[in-house]
């Protein structure tokens, strides 16, 4: 059984076996999520992000979390170092998140909307992509128990509540 849950708040909070960061392909952390998790766990995760890069975009990789609650960040990067980003580019992130959280065996992980702060990408876009990509995975066989979507504000939130709203969840997994 996996359960998808719509959050509003600071990704960086969460207590959950991962969070993952907006990153870009060079994995510096500037400001939005990769700002906020640098900011609460310290410097320490952008060095050994960074350590790990470059890596294409589409592509992701993971690193401890610092003085977060979670366990491991793990950097998927949407966007190249323009921030520049678009719908295969998200899609291949989020899969590649999904892929790392596999390989490491976590329970539970917390995914931003990729690509919609600094990369501009649309909300209801990035909801549709995301969501196909996390109930891609969970028909599969994954770890996974929980999937958080960790929004910011009342828009981002709408979006993803509506978008996940419009799905047929597949047999072994629930929504809140």
């Amino acid at each position: 059984m996996a359960t998808i849950r719509l959050v509003q708040g600071d990704i960086a909070r969460l207590d959950t076996d991962a969070i993952v960061n907006a990153a870009n392909s060079q994995l510096w952390m500037g400001s939005g999520v990769a700002g906020a998790i640098k900011r609460w766990g310290g410097e320490e995760i952008e060095r050994e992000a960074m350590a790990k890069g470059p890596i294409a975009v589409g592509e992701a990789v993971a690193t401890g979390a610092g003085r977060l609650p979670a366990r491991h960040v793990i950097h998927a990067a949407a966007m190249g170092p323009d921030l520049a980003t678009d719908e295969d580019k998200v899609r291949r992130a989020t899969r590649s998140a999904l892929r790392v959280a596999g390989e490491l065996g976590l329970r539970s992980i917390a995914l931003p909307a990729l690509g919609t702060g600094a990369g501009a990408f649309p909300l209801d876009t990035c909801a549709r992509v995301m969501l196909d990509e996390v109930l891609a995975h969970l028909r599969s066989k994954s770890s996974l128990g929980l999937v958080i979507f960790a929004l910011f504000g009342n828009v981002a939130y709408a979006a993803f509540r509506d978008e996940l709203a419009s799905r047929e969840l597949p047999k072994g997994v629930t929504s809140e």
